[in-house]
Parts: C-alpha cells; structure tokens; sequence
C-alpha cells in the first residue's frame, strides 16, 4: 500500500476562485472541521501553540466528535483501496487542523500504513476574524 498523504490547511489562508470560495487542496477526502468542532483556540492558554504541540492535541481530541472522525478517517485510510490522500482543515489551519492531522498520522502509523504530512499553514501566525470579516 502507498504510503497516506495527509494534508492540514487553514480556509482563512486559501486561494479563492472567481466566486471568492476558498479553493482547498487536492485530496480523496476533504474534513472541513470548522463548524464541526469546537475552536481550542477560545481555550485558556492555547492560543499561542499550534497542532503539534501536546497540550493542543489533548484539547481536540477531547472535543466531542473528534475521537470518532479520527477513527472513521483512519478506518478509511486503511481500506484496500483506501485514499491517497486526506485533508483536514480549520479555520487558520494551525490549531484543530493540525493536531488532527498529527493524531491520524500516528494512529495510522500504528495501523501499519506509511504516512507522509504536509502542514500548509500551521506556521502562520494565528488569524484574528474582525466583526467586518
């Protein structure tokens, strides 16, 4: 089995197409975890870390529903013919998306399958939405 591309990105950091809708990245499987789970950022001395860091990954695993999206994207990564690649994003791709990123990487590693991850802009500094935006 090839080995899983698994991508995190931030829609607030993506290019638009001419409709100004953010164009994500290529993938098999797209998790837009925006709505879908709640923003760790908002939590007491997150902020300023980013997905790889420990305290992070244990605030987003713990949020509901992130246990089981892991582990149907992990059931799905392990298919016979499973995806090449799967994108997770989040609003500025530096808190949930990266740390989810990192935990399928790990828990995919463990199934046995090669992982490669791309973090798209988890180095960015964190995007502030104003009331306008």
């Amino acid at each position: 089995m090839e080995p899983l591309r698994l991508i995190s990105f931030g829609y607030l950091h993506l290019p638009t197409d001419a409709e100004g809708n953010p164009i994500p990245p290529h993938a098999d499987r797209i998790e837009d975890v925006r709505d879908r789970l709640r923003d760790p950022a908002t939590a007491r001395d997150i902020p300023d870390l980013d997905g790889f860091h420990l305290k992070v990954q244990d605030v987003v695993i713990n949020t509901r529903g992130a246990r089981e999206l892991i582990d149907n994207l992990a059931a799905y990564a392990m298919l016979p013919a499973g995806p090449d690649t799967i994108a997770i994003g989040c609003a500025g791709g530096k808190h949930r998306a990266c740390a989810l990123t990192e935990i399928l990487g790990s828990k995919v590693r463990g199934l046995g399958r090669d992982v490669a991850i791309e973090h798209q802009h988890a180095h960015l500094p964190r995007v502030l939405k104003t009331a306008t935006s």
